[in-house]
């Protein structure tokens, strides 16, 4: 008769034995703002569409009292909104990085991927703008 090599193992119950990697979804946020490297896209508001996956991992479940256990898809749409409004930005690109660099201040965020879209710049398509793909890099410098 075989005999069985288990162990008893005692889990240490402040320690979590699980990750969590979750993800945000904001799909087709329509913003009209001043956005563009011509004098006429100076002048004049356009629609700007943004869409964003943002993973972040986190050790603990969700808190369901405490808003601050979780990245709020509410603060990340205001805080998009209060960037459009400050400043004016020339290229979709820059307005990414201004993005990015807001969001990455949470240090539980781990890659974001953005697209920024024009809705009216040329008649010809229904949109034209960039996807960018943004990861936090854990190497030391």
């Amino acid at each position: 008769m075989k005999k069985n090599n288990f162990k008893i193992v005692k889990i240490d119950k402040n320690k979590s034995l699980f990750n969590y990697e979750k993800k945000i979804l904001i799909n087709e946020l329509v913003l009209k703002l001043k956005l563009g490297y011509f004098d006429f896209e100076k002048e004049k508001a356009q629609k700007v569409k943004f869409s964003l996956e943002i993973d972040y991992e986190d050790k603990k479940p969700t808190n369901d009292k405490d808003i601050k256990s979780i990245v709020n898809y509410s603060t990340v749409v205001k805080l998009i909104t209060k960037l459009v409004k400050k400043k004016h930005y020339n290229f979709l690109e820059t307005l990414a990085e201004a993005v990015f660099d807001e969001l990455f201040k949470d240090k539980r965020i781990g890659k974001i991927m953005l697209k920024i879209e024009k809705l009216e710049i040329l008649k010809e398509c229904s949109s034209v703008g960039i996807q960018i793909t943004k990861k936090r890099s854990y190497e030391k410098f």
